[in-house]
């Protein structure tokens, strides 16, 4: 029966982090640290970005909650460890893989939720600069973002 806590922190703990990413988006990637995050959204030659250094700075409390959970058998930190690290998986795959398709494994999908959130970035990159930024999120989407590819899916559908 524990197991099924641990599964309820681990979720719940993947569900707290688009919460927390949305703070840290708005707040420090767009604030104090917009030297790390700049490069992003006026992006320079090559494969990687200063904007990668957040991958680290967010595994870091995963790995340690991971690792002292094991050590000390405080197996819920070991739960909110593999949530955090869940979180980044989708988080790589959706932003890195889906959006910017930095790594070429999917071609663009018809998918709807997969076109609201690539509309959703599309114009939280349309600003290019640290001030006046919208979505911040990455997995939830505003209604508004799904208003949009609905009615541009809906027009598509009656041009045929």
């Amino acid at each position: 029966m524990h197991w099924l806590l641990y599964i309820g922190i681990l979720s719940g703990t993947f569900f707290v982090m688009e919460a927390i990413t949305w703070l840290t988006h708005k707040f420090v990637m767009h604030g104090f640290l917009w030297s790390l995050h700049q490069d992003h959204h006026q992006p320079q030659p090559g494969f990687f970005e200063k904007n990668d250094a957040f991958f680290i700075i967010f595994a870091i409390p995963s790995f340690l909650c991971i690792l002292f959970g094991s050590l000390d058998k405080i197996y819920w930190l070991q739960a909110i460890g593999f949530g955090i690290m869940a979180y980044g998986v989708a988080y790589f795959l959706i932003h890195d893989v889906i959006i910017h398709q930095r790594f070429k494994w999917f071609s663009r999908s018809n998918n709807t939720y997969i076109r609201a959130i690539r509309w959703a970035h599309k114009m939280h990159h349309r600003h290019l600069d640290k001030q006046d930024g919208e979505s911040f999120g990455m997995l939830y989407v505003h209604k508004k973002y799904w208003a949009k590819v609905r009615r541009d899916k809906k027009l598509l559908e009656n041009k045929r």
